[in-house]
């Protein structure tokens, strides 16, 4: 008889306005309850039947209840749900479809789920990897959460599961952009291509490379200067701005880069072959002569022409770099003209890189590293690749080319995409300028280290030291990297202008900067200008490749190490982060980065103490860690599901000797 009786409805809404509110977001438990985290120092429990409401990282507003003294929260209005797409696990509960969120912090949730039109609920089996929308809220008057299937990704148990997931997860392509039958050049008709085909250029590339997009050629003069000259393969010569694939190369923005596997930019047929400076194959380039000087001072003859190439010859990285190193290859032996081009081009690089390490910044090496593949893609081994001589050949007249076109760009015509850096963050110059004179450092101030001579000179310096730990502590105060159509210089590494074009196979920003060079060739008004958002939109691409990466790498490595915990196999690890729980570190054999919680190091929380300003983990106030230190540690703990291992040292910090009574 009470049933939609509007005066109990209407003294309900009245009592409830009396009930004291709090916006927060929800925060979930490996329990049946959370807490509404109002403020770092605010939270609210929330019991169980309440969190079947909501879910982790919901933004609610939520009635404040008091009952047996104790306050706990009820959500009540839905002001930003968490997740809408989502990637999930399929579970089968009594036959019905359900999917389960492939997110830590959602894996104890069970999601009633559908399927969208065109999908059965016979093609999924329990485990099977799937994209979900959620379509239904509770705080958003339904009865429980329901979410629909739009997309199988893979089955439960395929091996592929690590790329493909991830893609789907950051809403990526798995796959290249369709091309044309019938590829044309579509060249300006002004335009001149001179005719290189005599020149003897080289590729040097890794022995699987397909997409090779730079060609080189120095020659040393008798004063000992290099005539340098970079051809660069030229996809704008067959893809206007107004086609339908430089659309779906800006909506790509790179080349994905994934272990063991790539997903281009552009369609296979052009990148690995119609473009690929493939050896003794006449192709269509972009190409930049310069000369270097002896002391690796880039000089103003910078200039920039169209022309068709062919490489001579398609050299190794491992080849070219055993022939420098060592004055012979087994597995190569270079004609007498190729081997002056690989030398004059390794004079020149080193010429470069002095030039640089005195000049501008140079960046320690570290290893990459890389994982090989079985065809059923089981990770067969995991391999740590230092840059050799032939990498740095390569990587100085990359530098060179773009230098060069920053040059050219920002004197022509005032715009490109250009690779920029600003420095320190505004507001950590002061506590730069306190830590490195702490340790010693002289003439650095607040007003030189916000220039560009200052801040390098600060690099320079950094990386003079003996350890990393200064570098590590004041790389968290540098600003990010960013990618704008003005010139604005490149302070990370000492630059006054820095814009790519050398890549345009993989990035559409040097696409973009190949049709501004081309405009000043022809001395016309660009075909395409680069608008505002452009630079924000390929930063944004960076980002989730960079995420996609790291997350299937990390799926790699866990698949990979978990047998190591049984083993308790022994690792070398550099610290790369303390926080106040613990710290990461990175394992130096394969790369693999591993927690250390401080309970691991020393189970006594109040002799321990993590310090993320000052880097250190110390133990009744004396420094046992700091950031760049390499600590021996083994693996606890290898979660697949989650993706992250756990680790604790080897070294044994004992108790503190009993009081006698």
């Amino acid at each position: 008889m009470f049933a939609d009786n509007p005066l109990l409805a209407q003294l309900k809404q009245q009592i409830k306005e009396t009930i004291p509110t709090k916006e927060g977001t929800i925060k979930a438990t490996d329990k049946k309850f959370g807490f509404l985290e109002v403020d770092n120092k605010t939270s609210y429990f929330i019991p169980p039947p309440q969190m079947k409401k909501c879910m982790h990282g919901d933004r609610v507003v939520a009635l404040i209840r008091s009952e047996n003294d104790k306050d706990f929260a009820e959500p009540d209005q839905l002001v930003e749900q968490a997740i809408t797409r989502f990637i999930g696990r399929v579970k089968l509960f009594k036959g019905r479809l359900n999917v389960v969120p492939d997110q830590p912090q959602l894996r104890n949730l069970s999601l009633k789920a559908k399927t969208a039109k065109g999908l059965k609920h016979d093609m999924f089996a329990e485990g099977d990897w799937v994209v979900a929308q959620v379509i239904q809220h509770p705080l958003k008057g339904a009865d429980g959460f329901m979410v629909e299937i739009t997309e199988k990704i893979t089955d439960a148990n395929d091996k592929i599961a690590p790329w493909w997931v991830t893609l789907a997860e950051n809403d990526l392509p798995n796959s290249e952009p369709v091309g044309i039958d019938d590829w044309k050049l579509h060249d300006d008709a002004d335009l001149i291509r001179e005719n290189l085909t005599h020149i003897p250029f080289v590729t040097i590339d890794g022995e699987s490379t397909k997409d090779m997009d730079d060609a080189l050629y120095a020659r040393k003069t008798a004063e000992g200067n290099f005539e340098l000259t970079i051809a660069i393969a030229d996809p704008t010569a067959y893809i206007t701005p107004d086609d339908e694939m430089d659309k779906v190369a800006r909506e790509r923005g790179f080349t994905i880069y994934l272990p063991g596997r790539n997903i281009p930019m552009l369609p296979r047929d052009l990148a690995d072959n119609l473009c690929s400076l493939i050896q003794d194959q006449e192709r269509p380039a972009l190409c930049c002569t310069v000369t270097v000087n002896s002391d690796g001072t880039i000089q103003d003859d910078i200039r920039f022409f169209a022309a068709n190439i062919k490489s001579h010859a398609r050299l190794a990285y491992g080849n070219v770099s055993d022939f420098l190193e060592t004055g012979s290859c087994d597995k190569w032996s270079p004609s007498e003209e190729i081997a002056t081009i690989v030398t004059d081009l390794a004079e020149m690089a080193k010429a470069r890189s002095e030039w640089r390490e005195n000049n501008a910044v140079i960046f320690p090496d570290r290893p990459d590293y890389r994982f090989e593949l079985s065809e059923d893609n089981d990770v067969i081994a995991i391999h740590s690749d230092m840059r050799r001589s032939a990498n740095k050949l390569v990587e100085e007249a990359m530098i060179t080319a773009n230098i060069c076109a920053g040059r050219v760009l920002s004197d022509k015509l005032n715009m490109g995409i250009f690779n920029t850096h600003a420095g320190l963050k505004e507001d950590k110059v002061t506590n730069v300028i306190d830590l490195v004179t702490e340790h010693g450092a002289d003439g650095f101030n607040a007003e030189n280290v916000i220039t560009l001579e200052g801040f390098t000179a600060l690099r320079r310096w950094l990386n003079n030291q003996e350890t990393q730990y200064l570098d590590n502590r004041i790389r968290k105060h540098q600003s990010y990297g960013e990618m704008g159509n003005k010139p604005a210089p490149h302070f990370a590494m000492g630059l006054d202008i820095y814009a790519t074009w050398t890549s345009p196979i993989r990035k559409y920003s040097d696409m973009l900067n190949h049709r501004l060079l081309k405009a000043v060739i022809l001395n016309k008004e660009p075909v395409q200008t680069p608008d505002d958002e452009v630079g924000d939109e390929l930063a944004i691409h960076r980002k989730h490749h960079r995420m996609a990466e790291r997350k299937v790498s990390d799926w790699l490595y866990a698949r990979t190490l978990k047998q190591d915990v049984e083993a308790e196999t022994k690792f070398k690890g550099e610290i790369f982060d303390i926080g106040r729980s613990g710290m990461r570190v990175r394992l130096i054999e394969n790369g693999a980065a591993a927690f250390v919680p401080n309970s691991l190091i020393m189970d006594n929380k109040e002799r321990i103490e993590s310090n993320a300003e000052q880097g250190t983990v110390s133990i009744d106030k004396e420094v046992i860690y700091k950031l760049s230190d390499i600590v021996e540690v083994v693996l606890t703990d290898v979660d697949i599901d989650k993706r992250n291992m756990v680790a604790k040292p080897t070294e044994v910090f004992a108790d503190l000797p009993k009081e006698d009574a």
